[in-house]
């Protein structure tokens, strides 16, 4: 058996689900936010939660990029996509994202040059190979993909391809999970992201357990990871226990990676920003510093701030906040629907609504 079959093999998850039930948990419902949108679509995908106690719960949290990147930002970004002579470029799952009744891909229909890239230095090559035309990349994600912008902007700078900038909308998640679970969110424990602890390191979630009281375990992906961590939960809130466990070792260590974390801290530093479905949030978000400030695609063209409202009748802020499920939502599955998104948790890859959609009813 490989690796990869092992860590899903229905044996090993039937003795896993059998541990988990076999814990003495106390009869009123427990809550485990799952934070990383990968998570959320692995738990749909192999029915993890029909392998649950029934007062096991699990929602979904603020760990999708594409779907916490507000429209307001997007709005941004179709300005400066439709200038002249600009070649923008993004990861596939943003140009559906809808800000009004407006998005990247209808910008692209309109005659814009926008080009779906898996990487930015996919879109660095566009620029070297276009020196007469501005490129600009979107840069979204956490701290998984933050290091990957980094290296791409030391690139440029040391090629002097003066033709390429970004969009920063890169975000940080323990900021975001302080700010949400400070609030008065009720989560009784939590499955942390293990892209995002590969960088970080396991001791960048350690305050949930030490400053918030709070059960969590970083896990890996595959369903016997998830459902190991879930073991390590129902251990945890059975003795009432509050640990940090890293149920990843694999790929987490204590400290992170070292490589990544200079690369970021070179070309990034914190600063405030604005959150789908969770406000603005202190420090949460990356901006360039002062030598990689030319990279800049915002201060650079200054595009008009655009009022942006999303659709009223949408719910993806309060999924994000892990205050209802998708099936909550009166739009889902009627007018919202992986063809016709009405929000952006229902386009992107690692959104809840399109986890929901795509699995809940098989």
């Amino acid at each position: 058996m490989t690796a990869e079959n092992s860590l899903r093999d229905p044996q090993q998850m039937a003795v896993l689900a059998a541990a988990i039930k076999e814990i003495e948990l106390q009869p009123h419902q427990f809550t485990i936010m799952e934070v990383c949108g990968t998570h959320t679509m692995s738990i749909f995908r192999y029915g993890i939660k029909q392998l649950l106690p029934e007062n096991m719960r699990l929602i979904s949290g603020p760990g999708c990029p594409v779907c916490v990147t507000p429209a307001e930002t997007i709005a941004q970004a179709l300005a400066v996509a439709r200038l002249p002579r600009l070649i923008f470029t993004s990861f596939g799952d943003m140009l559906r994202v809808p800000a009004a009744e407006d998005s990247l891909m209808l910008c692209r229909d309109e005659g814009a040059d926008v080009r779906v890239v898996l990487s930015p230095l996919d879109a660095l090559k566009i620029a070297a190979d276009n020196p007469d035309r501005d490129v600009v990349f979107f840069a979204v994600g956490f701290e998984t993909t933050a290091p990957t912008t980094a290296m791409t902007l030391k690139i440029a700078r040391e090629r002097k391809i003066g033709n390429f900038r970004i969009i920063c909308a890169h975000k940080t998640m323990p900021q975001a999970l302080r700010a949400l679970l400070g609030a008065g969110h009720h989560s009784d424990a939590l499955i942390c992201p293990g892209h995002v602890a590969a960088i970080t390191g396991a001791n960048a979630f350690d305050f949930i357990a030490s400053e918030l009281h709070l059960p969590a375990a970083i896990s890996g992906f595959e369903p016997v990871e998830i459902m190991t961590a879930l073991l390590f939960l129902a251990k945890q809130l059975s003795a009432g226990e509050a640990k940090l466990v890293n149920a990843y070792p694999r790929a987490v260590r204590e400290n992170g990676n070292a490589t990544a974390l200079v690369a970021m801290a070179e070309a990034f530093m914190p600063c405030d920003a604005n959150w789908r479905g969770l406000g603005m949030i202190a420090e949460s978000g990356l901006e360039l510093t002062a030598e990689y400030a030319d990279f800049d695609a915002i201060k650079f063209y200054q595009p008009s701030e655009a009022v942006v409202a999303d659709n009223p009748g949408c719910c993806c802020g309060q999924v994000l906040r892990g205050e209802i499920t998708p099936s909550e939502c009166p739009l889902m599955g009627k007018i919202c629907t992986p063809d016709s998104p009405q929000g952006a948790c229902m386009v992107s890859s690692e959104g809840s609504c399109a986890a929901y959609y795509k699995y809940a009813n098989r």
